[in-house]
């Protein structure tokens, strides 16, 4: 048995991590060597008073042959991940004519808070990676007196997914056009009405997604009429000590992170019953009671339920003090809202 003293032993994951960074540096100088730059694909990100939350990812895209439709012509998931990233890349973030450099992570994810005096709403800024073209990218900044925010899952919330089930979890992100997936029913108005009931409502999708399907997810959201909003996302390779990282840890971590950094705000917490969402938002509702709006359940279907390996619903709420409802689609979760006070009837 070691002793107290004893040094312990490094995790043994470790490698598989390592491996991923040798096999991603290795597609960098493939692509290089045939002529082609990083660029950075942006992704909406948030703030505050002073402050934002810059999100995106540098990236080098390998060439494909135009197609008519512009941002909205089909594309098949298979295709985001055929992009590289590129770790570590120094990316310049010019807000309100002051430019910051800031470092992408061994993914290539840029999520970095800066400081920002912008005014609240919807304001625009550029980043740029090696004397790249400037991208343009989007922040909603909060305002002092918002109180009130909402969070959405996004798989069998906003769109029909059936996630966990890893077969078909494959098919949906790789090979579905994505014009071929179905919004849930009722999920776009209830979101919009909500969003426009309250002005200045912070929107934010929480995803266990990986970052690759962002652009595919916005395109999505923007042509059945979801509110927009801030996209949370996640990545699915490696970590230290995991073979894939945690979906579950994530959405803790990114709740408890908004609850600090907006501490007058509560939260609409938006879900469905086939991923934890339920005791996840349960858990941290019973936690920070004072964050949290209401919780709103989408219940799958029979079908659905087992594409998505059943039911993970928490069957006592009252530990929570806050609204919980529940409903198979968007026009019955707005209902129960009205009924309790969320929404004005």
């Amino acid at each position: 048995m070691p002793g107290p003293e004893e040094t312990p032993a490094p995790p043994k994951i470790l490698w598989l991590a390592r491996l991923e960074r040798r096999f991603h540096t290795w597609r960098e100088r493939r692509t290089r060597a045939r002529g082609l730059k990083p660029t950075v694909t942006p992704f909406a990100g948030y703030g505050g008073d002073g402050w934002i939350r810059v999100l995106g990812r540098v990236l080098i895209v390998p060439p494909r042959k135009p197609r008519g439709g512009g941002e909205y012509a089909s594309v098949r998931g298979w295709r985001s991940f055929l992009a590289v990233p590129v770790g570590f890349a120094r990316v310049d973030v010019t807000v309100a004519g002051q430019t910051h450099t800031v470092n992408a992570d061994r993914g290539g994810v840029v999520d970095v808070v800066l400081d920002a005096a912008l005014s609240p709403g919807w304001q625009t800024f550029t980043m740029t990676v090696e004397g790249s073209a400037p991208v343009e990218s989007r922040v909603f900044v909060v305002a002092p007196d918002a109180r009130f925010g909402i969070v959405s899952d996004v798989d069998d919330t906003v769109m029909v997914t059936a996630l966990p089930r890893p077969l078909l979890a494959a098919w949906n992100s790789f090979v579905v056009d994505e014009h071929a997936r179905q919004p849930v029913p009722g999920m776009a108005v209830l979101l919009e009405r909500l969003a426009r009931e309250n002005p200045g409502c912070p929107v934010v999708y929480l995803s266990t997604g990986a970052w690759n399907v962002a652009p595919t997810l916005v395109r999505f959201m923007r042509r059945h009429l979801f509110p927009p909003g801030a996209l949370l996302l996640t990545d699915w390779g490696p970590t230290h000590d995991r073979w894939f990282r945690s979906g579950r840890a994530h959405k803790e971590h990114s709740l408890q992170r908004l609850a600090e950094e907006f501490p007058d705000i509560r939260w609409l917490l938006v879900g469905d019953d086939g991923q934890h969402d339920d005791a996840i938002y349960t858990a941290f509702a019973s936690e920070n009671p004072g964050h949290v709006a209401a919780v709103a359940i989408r219940r799958l279907s029979p079908a659905e339920a087992v594409l998505a390996g059943g039911r993970t619903a928490v069957n006592d709420h009252s530990a929570a003090e806050v609204p919980w409802v529940t409903a198979s689609d968007g026009a019955g979760l707005l209902d129960r809202l009205q009924a309790a006070g969320v929404s004005p009837a």
